[in-house]
């Protein structure tokens, strides 16, 4: 489990590094910068710290080669498989979003057209392209290498899962330049982890994404590479993004409790669709999903 705490150590080690250090950080950049906000100098000095802990974990654990990345598949390889993975990705997300519509979780907003839909799509299309790579190449990439070669296939795809589930709930909290005192830092890491406090409001999100994990370490594990995993997160959040874009969520709906408040997509019926598809690549591999095998 040597590799879990190194890269434990530098999401969870570093964040509570950055609220001890947000006090004097902050009187340093509101001297310079007096419009800089608290809660945003903070974020950055976490995402400053957090490199810094990745790049120190990546160095001790020898995480130096292409493979190592998730990176070491032939580019027309790798491409073929991150295409397939979105053809994939988009296939399974979008009855998701046909069947909350069509229950009245999620209704087209007042103003939705075509022009509408295309900038739902190419929005939802970059912002997946982004969030897929980041994501992939940290959790299913690096984290994946390193347990797996440490801990087994097992341990890989389950401490990635939980790990990556679990990073989404970090809620994004300001603190006025007014109320900022020494122990703001505190405050501030107890206001991001406070949805962990009443676990029940983020379970059917939690395990969503869990699920998703599991898919997501699967599919890494079989191809030996995060090409396919690229285009099946990739095309989930597409769907999702775009969805998202042109309805609004109904919370007064009928079936709305099958959808989270916390993002108004994901929630049990995601869940319980994820755990399906999950069951289905069990069963088959990749031989119905166009995924190549390692």
């Amino acid at each position: 489990m040597r590799a879990v705490g190194w890269f434990l150590a530098a999401i969870v080690g570093t964040l509570l590094l950055a609220a001890l250090a947000a006090w004097p950080v902050y009187q340093l950049a509101h001297a310079l910068q007096p419009e800089w906000q608290f809660h945003k100098v903070v974020g950055r000095l976490w995402q400053l710290l957090m490199l810094a802990g990745i790049a120190v974990a990546v160095w001790r654990l020898g995480l130096r080669a292409r493979a190592d990345w998730g990176y070491g598949l032939p580019r027309a390889r790798f491409l073929r498989q991150a295409g397939a993975g979105f053809a994939f990705g988009i296939a399974t997300m979008l009855p998701m979003t046909l069947v909350i519509v069509a229950l009245g979780i999620r209704n087209p907003s007042p103003d939705f057209d075509a022009a509408m839909l295309v900038s739902g799509i190419l929005a939802g299309a970059l912002t997946g392209l982004i969030v897929a790579f980041v994501e992939e190449t940290f959790f299913r990439g690096l984290m994946f290498r390193a347990v797996l070669r440490d801990s087994g296939p097992v341990i890989a795809i389950w401490s990635t899962a939980i790990l990556y589930a679990a990073i989404h709930f970090f809620a994004r909290v300001k603190v006025p330049h007014a109320e900022v005192a020494w122990d703001s830092g505190i405050a501030l890491l107890g206001s991001s982890l406070a949805r962990f406090a009443d676990p029940a409001t983020i379970a059917d999100s939690f395990v969503t994404l869990a699920m998703v994990g599991l898919l997501l370490g699967l599919v890494r594990y079989w191809t030996g590479s995060i090409a396919a995993g690229i285009g099946l997160h990739m095309g989930w959040v597409c769907v999702i993004k775009a969805t998202s874009a042109v309805t609004r969520h109904d919370a007064a709906a009928r079936w709305s409790f099958l959808v989270s408040d916390f993002d108004g997509f994901t929630g049990w019926m995601v869940a319980g669709w994820s755990f399906a598809i999950l069951l289905i690549l069990l069963r088959f591999r990749t031989a119905d999903s166009g995924l190549e095998r390692r």
